[in-house]
């Protein structure tokens, strides 16, 4: 099977773990709310500075914009992802020990999984299920510190995750569109909305160097790291991208064992080796059936391989890889697929 969206949740994965030992670096001298405004609206400003270099050079658009179709879609990522997500977290956080909160955290995964197997009826055999459990079994070590009690604001935090499970499970219906636009788009958004929660509460901005430091770290943790997501949604699905981004925990705590001088503890391996398992269990996948591709029209960016033999106008770009809207038509054959683009099919039968 084409593996470039495991590459590329793997990369996000690995950007996004290594901004919290940097951000940690930073914490102590701000509010988590003004610093989750700082890494947000970098992330958007960043992309955006990427999403306008393209249009300012007139380069080709190898990626298909977002349409007035994908507009609901966005407004309910935006919702879910940038305004009730935060918000729960940060409410959940003031009523909420460290260990409780760590360990809730890790809830986005399972979240994003099960939604994705059970609303959404992407395919999942023993294998797969066994390989998100260990996973989510290592993060969830990873996070434990000792103590944990559930209380009012646990359950905030629990919703929290609860949002960003349909925030990355809604972002798959967008996931053929360009993925910097999306990134940028939501980056702005929630950058905005911390950033006012931070003001409304008195918190005053911090110092230039500072700013900067956040935003490259905004920038490529969140930023980069969204935008290479989308695109393994679009390769992978939803809940195997999840669980390969739930591997972000296991590298921010290596980072921190290298970076912060951090103990190198029992902890950290066990959750190593249950990590191992499940990423080896998720690697050595092989889905392969015959299956039906009903008529469909879309646009996404392509080369003309098995699943993209259509009639070119006199206005589709040259060269590949293009985009522009094609029509696919009813195909039946066989071999190993993930429920990408083309793949979410039903498999009742």
């Amino acid at each position: 099977m084409n593996r470039i969206g495991v590459v590329l949740a793997l990369l996000s994965a690995l950007l996004f773990g290594a901004s919290t030992p940097f951000a940690k670096l930073l914490l102590g001298s701000v509010s988590p709310w003004m610093m989750a405004g700082l890494l947000y609206l970098s992330a958007g400003l960043g992309l955006a500075v990427i999403h306008g270099s393209r249009a300012a050079l007139r380069l080709p658009a190898l990626e298909a914009p977002l349409r007035r179709a994908d507009m609901p879609w966005l407004a309910l990522v935006i919702l879910a992802g940038g305004l009730l997500g935060p918000l729960l977290l940060m409410f959940g956080l003031t009523r909420t020990d460290a260990a409780t909160a760590s360990l809730l955290l890790n809830l986005e995964g399972l979240a994003t999984m099960g939604i994705a197997w059970i609303v959404f009826r992407e395919n999942v055999d023993r294998r797969l299920l066994v390989g998100a459990f260990a996973i989510l079994a290592g993060a969830a070590i990873l996070s434990w510190q000792g103590q944990a009690s559930i209380q009012w604001g646990a359950l905030l935090i629990a919703g929290a995750c609860l949002c960003w499970g349909i925030d990355n499970n809604l972002t798959r219906k967008l996931s053929s569109a360009d993925p910097v636009q999306i990134a940028m788009l939501k980056g702005l958004v929630a950058g905005t909305i911390n950033l006012t929660i931070a003001a409304a509460n008195g918190i005053a901005f911090p110092p230039a160097g500072f700013i900067l430091a956040a935003g490259v770290i905004g920038v490529l943790g969140y930023g980069v790291s969204l935008a290479l997501f989308i695109l393994a949604l679009r390769h992978l699905g939803t809940a195997r991208t999840g669980a390969y981004f739930s591997l972000a925990p296991f590298v921010g705590a290596v980072l921190a064992v290298l970076m912060l001088g951090e103990p190198l503890s029992m902890t950290l391996i066990i959750a190593g080796c249950l990590m191992a398992v499940g990423l080896w269990l998720h690697l050595s996948e092989r889905h392969d059936h015959e299956h039906v591709h009903e008529a469909l029209e879309h646009e996404h960016r392509h080369s003309h391989d098995e699943h993209h033999q259509h009639e070119h106008g006199p206005d589709t770009p040259p060269g590949e890889p293009h985009t522009h809207w094609h029509r696919h038509a009813p195909l039946v054959h066989r071999h190993p697929h993930y429920p990408d683009l083309h793949h979410r099919h039903d498999h009742s039968h």
